[in-house]
């Protein structure tokens, strides 16, 4: 019995081990804590898994166009918050929220967008939060 006990201690420990960093996965370390409005043009937007993306271009303070990069959660929670496959598309003129990097890239994750008809997206309102 006490040879089948160790291996078993053994697998279970080294699985445990493994599957720890895939839950920093989705932490918010690496974006900073303050919030920046982007008015621009619609580039791309993706929706698919893990994470839907908006991709803008943003006239920067020097005149020159900046390529942002907007992430958000997965289609299936975007789809509770009003989001959809269909909510941009290329040369839609829409504000963004965004949390940006905090290594100054123009990457960062979604707030709230608003649409060029007024209506305003909120990246989490679809979240279900658990108590």
């Amino acid at each position: 019995m006490k040879k089948r006990a160790i291996p078993q201690l053994a697998l279970a420990v080294s699985l445990l081990c493994v599957s720890v960093p895939l839950f920093a996965h989705h932490g918010t370390a690496a974006f900073d804590d303050k919030k920046v409005t982007l008015k621009g043009t619609v580039t791309e937007w993706f929706w698919s898994n893990p994470h839907c993306l908006l991709q803008i271009d943003v006239k920067g303070d020097n005149g020159q166009i900046v390529h942002w990069i907007g992430e958000t959660q997965n289609p299936v929670t975007m789809v509770n918050g009003g989001w959809s496959k269909a909510s941009f598309k290329p040369g839609d003129e829409v504000t963004v929220t965004i949390m940006p990097v905090k290594n100054g890239a123009p990457l960062g994750r979604i707030m709230t967008v608003l649409l060029p008809n007024g209506k305003t997206l909120d990246a989490n309102a679809g979240t279900r939060t658990y108590k």
